[in-house]
């Protein structure tokens, strides 16, 4: 389990580090009216807006990702199954903390069968 939130952890990492270079990347809104005027863009890989629409695109998609990888991380932390730390969490959960490891009977002493004629020493 620890291995799939490691990963989901990276993912969320890398997806954060890819809308935060994508959406630096992008233009902004008073941008476009260079490129109607021969900015320069309008000879690029994807047109005038075709950048625009690429990159916007791009940083949806990656949002969306980052959006469910978000969910899927929470619910792993939260619905992560806890080992036990000892007989105390099963005391308070009211289950029986298990039998009690029997102990070794002591030695005992050959018992001599009562005499009533046998002498008494004293102490």
């Amino acid at each position: 389990m620890n291995l799939w939130i490691n990963l989901l952890v990276v993912l969320q990492v890398v997806l954060g580090l890819g809308i935060i270079g994508l959406v630096l990347l992008q233009h902004g809104k008073g941008a476009d009216m260079g490129s109607g005027f021969g900015g320069g863009s309008s000879s690029s890989l994807f047109g005038a807006s075709g950048s625009a629409n690429f990159l916007s695109r791009t940083t949806a998609v990656l949002a969306t990702a980052f959006f469910i990888s978000s969910l899927g991380l929470g619910y792993m932390v939260t619905h992560k199954p806890r080992e036990s730390a000892g007989v105390m969490d099963q005391v308070r959960s009211g289950q029986p903390a298990g039998a009690a490891p029997a102990l070794p009977a002591a030695p005992t002493a050959p018992v001599a069968p009562a005499d009533s004629n046998a002498k008494k020493v004293p102490n």
